[in-house]
């Protein structure tokens, strides 16, 4: 599995150890995993990526598996995920006297990255309400 996801042997130890994966064991006391946990596993990876803490990884895996999720749990969640795009909205304000610093590849490069992006999550916010 540290293959498949690209990750050291420590680290899916480590998951495990603090309840990130789960793993059964063998007769001979091995771990084995499921292709659940290798979702899970390249999920953590992602959140990662995007600085979340552990302890914030483990709650997003446990909403992703809940059976019967609260409304206000629900709420509170889109409440977090609100605030984190009008702090990015506010980052991204304070940079446009930085970009208006830059030449014109500069800023073409840059404005085709944030183009992207913005198109990545429309289709991300659109799945969710539609």
């Amino acid at each position: 599995m540290a293959e498949i996801a690209h990750v050291s042997k420590r680290t899916i130890d480590y998951y495990t150890s603090i309840g990130l994966l789960k793993a059964e064991r063998s007769k001979s006391n091995y771990r084995i995993y499921s292709d659940e946990a290798l979702d899970d596993l390249k999920f953590i990876e992602e959140c990662k990526c995007l600085h979340f803490p552990l302890d914030e990884i483990k709650r997003k895996l446990e909403m992703r598996k809940a059976k019967n999720l609260q409304e206000s749990e629900v709420d509170k969640h889109v409440s977090a995920v609100t605030q984190q795009m009008r702090q990015l909205h506010s980052d991204l304000f304070d940079l446009i006297p930085i970009l208006e610093k830059l030449d014109e590849d500069q800023k073409e490069k840059l404005t085709s990255n944030l183009s992207l992006l913005r198109t990545v999550l429309m289709k991300s916010l659109l799945s969710v309400t539609t």
